[in-house]
């Protein structure tokens, strides 16, 4: 018996990196999944990707930061697919620069993509899983959120901010037999960090006492444990993947 199986989850910013591959790794173990991204177009490129591992796919373009497509999206899973049992608030973006220099707009718009996006979908979701009296809810924040990251004051606050979201949801849905946990991913292999400057890599990688950066699947993997029965007794949790870093 496969851990998703029968199951329905739902993926935010799941057309690339982190929220690809906790997409087809849901669909490896039963799921069926809705790939949700703020671009149409990759949204259906990764439904593609997922839907060759046997699963049943749905596709939905939705901006996180806009209340009425967050519960277009919510409806789509329930309506067209049959349920609702797994959420994973994954969508985000950066907009890097140190306070003196950031902009009003880029600290929002990262606030906005992660923090109330996050929100949004988890009020709506939450809904319809306390009508089914199950479910289980994956934030993605970062080790940014614990440590704090220096050019990155919107996104670290973001982050932390998803950790105080989680632990309120978790106990306001506990008695409704669902369950809010959160993962801080550390340097994980994606696009995003493929950017990153050689110098900042190699002062990351020192401070790593495993020594090598993550990859996307280690990510999925513990979303799966926090989605699965795995975790039935585990609620307002943070589950730190790092390799070590700032233990």
């Amino acid at each position: 018996m496969r851990l998703l199986e029968g199951r329905v989850a739902l993926v935010t910013g799941a057309a690339q990196g982190i929220g690809l591959a906790i997409a087809r790794t849901f669909a490896e173990q039963g799921a069926a999944v809705v790939i949700a991204d703020v671009s149409g177009e990759a949204a259906e490129k990764a439904k593609a990707s997922v839907k060759s591992l046997g699963a049943e796919t749905l596709a939905v373009e939705a901006d996180v930061r806009e209340p009425e497509q967050v519960q277009a999206m919510v409806d789509a899973a329930s309506s067209q697919v049959g349920s609702l049992d797994v959420l994973v608030n994954n969508a985000g973006i950066t907009r890097d620069a140190t306070m003196r220099k950031m902009k009003l707009e880029d600290w929002q718009a990262v606030i906005d993509v992660h923090l109330t996006g996050t929100f949004l979908a988890t009020q709506a979701t939450s809904l319809v899983m306390r009508e089914q009296g199950r479910g289980s809810i994956v934030n993605i924040s970062s080790i940014s959120g614990k440590v704090g990251m220096v050019g990155q004051s919107n996104y670290s606050a973001a982050k932390a901010g998803i950790v105080g979201l989680t632990k309120a949801a978790a106990k306001e849905l506990a008695h409704h037999g669902v369950r809010v946990n959160a993962i801080q991913p550390g340097l994980i292999r994606t696009a995003m960090t493929a950017a990153l400057r050689e110098d900042i890599w190699e002062q990351k990688m020192s401070e790593i006492p495993m020594g090598r950066a993550g990859e996307p699947e280690e990510v999925a993997n513990v979303a799966l444990f926090l989605a699965s029965d795995l975790s039935s007794y585990m609620t307002g949790t943070v589950l730190e993947v790092t390799g070590g870093r700032y233990m």
